[in-house]
């Protein structure tokens, strides 16, 4: 049996912050941003959008009215979750119109989570292979004005969804997974902000891809030259160069380049939205589809990382005439169209929270949207 990903597409917010402006506000070069961690633009949401309009607005754009009648079950990803209890997915399942007999649920393990909600599909679909599940990874990276970690925030959602006989991605049932209690990011309950243990996130990172690569390898027994390209989970777009590099030291200088240019065509939107955490693996997985000139059959590996911490590598095939099923033009529009914002336009924005009360002023073209919170009850809006 064939399951995978049938329909995929993303969400952005519709404003961004260029790297260069945001360097020098911050007295730092330029190059710091653009060479040293590999961004350019980075994306930034108004107070009324959250994980659940992002997930909306993605997942829009993928279903049809078929799609809600076969969807069983909702799964979002995420690290940003808006309430300790209520799961998130539980508003998106209302506000996409799915038929009621569904389960709808939320799963956390930092930026592993969306692939644990990949994998907990494909196993439901293997079992009930008519039905379909959603899947979601939405976030809001964050870490303060002037942090260290500024320049690798971001916002979005990737909206993916599975069922048999996928017209975009066949799945393959190799997954290695790897799980380590280390602390190297981290955000205890009632923080607004991640804890950070930069130098040892980088570290655990790299560690953990050769670790699940090189277990990968013994028990598939395979090597870079089955796969056409290999997409990573991208905090910042260099993190994932780092470890591609050193599982690519004993290859030749030819393989490295095949490799590499792949590399390169799964960072060219993540190098204009920033870190979508949970989303961040599969905005590079489109990516690669949509600029990565690409052909049916060829194999794909994919790295997914969540801090403290879960890996796991597996891999998928190109379906025949998977590019019919591509969005590349909603998704270029949709990048092309935001608006920049000056550094004191971000600054105002980023301090800008739902405990102020909402105006027209933020009436805005989003078909999703927050209007309202009410006893700390949000209320979403379909335009």
């Amino acid at each position: 049996m064939n399951v995978g990903i049938d329909k995929i597409s993303f969400f952005v917010p519709p404003y961004y912050v260029d790297m260069t402006d945001l360097a020098l506000a911050r007295e730092v070069d330029p190059n710091k941003f653009h060479i040293g961690i590999g961004q350019d633009k980075m994306a930034v949401n108004k107070k009324t959008q959250d994980i659940v309009t992002f997930a909306a607005n993605a997942a829009k754009n993928i279903l049809t009215e078929e799609d809600q009648a076969q969807i069983d079950m909702v799964i979002v990803g995420t690290e940003s979750g808006i309430d300790e209890s209520k799961a998130s997915a539980v508003v998106l399942h209302r506000l996409l119109g799915i038929q009621p007999f569904a389960r709808a649920f939320e799963i956390k393990e930092a930026c592993y989570a969306g692939t644990a909600a990949l994998q907990f599909a494909l196993a439901h679909i293997q079992r009930h292979p008519k039905s379909k599940v959603l899947v979601v990874a939405s976030d809001i990276a964050k870490y303060g004005l002037a942090s260290g970690g500024e320049p690798t925030q971001g916002a979005g959602a990737v909206a993916m969804l599975i069922s048999t006989n996928p017209r975009i991605l066949e799945l393959n049932d190799d997954s290695v997974a790897l799980t380590q209690d280390i602390y190297d990011f981290w955000r205890p309950v009632g923080h607004d902000y991640p804890m950070v243990d930069g130098q040892l996130s980088n570290e655990t990172y790299i560690e953990a891809f050769q670790k699940v690569w090189d277990e990968y390898q013994e028990r598939h027994k395979k090597t870079i030259k089955d796969f056409q390209a290999l997409a990573f989970h991208i905090p910042y777009t260099k993190m994932g160069k780092k470890a591609l590099l050193a599982a690519l030291e004993a290859e030749s200088s030819k393989e490295q380049e095949r490799i590499l240019t792949k590399y390169e065509a799964s960072i060219t939107y993540s190098r204009q939205v920033g870190n979508l955490y949970t989303g961040s693996l599969y905005l590079g997985l489109i990516s690669l589809l949509e600029n990565g000139q690409l052909n049916a059959g060829d194999e794909i590996g994919l790295f997914s990382y969540g801090s403290g911490a879960v890996a796991e590598f597996f891999s998928g095939k190109l379906v025949e005439g998977y590019e019919e099923y591509l969005l590349t033009d909603l998704h270029q529009k949709q990048l092309d169209e935001r608006q920049i914002l000056s550094i004191s336009e971000y600054e105002e924005m980023f301090n800008d929270h739902l405990d102020i009360n909402l105006d027209q002023d933020y009436e805005d073209s989003l078909l999703y949207s927050i209007v309202s919170v009410s006893n700390t009850v949000r209320f979403y809006r379909e335009k």
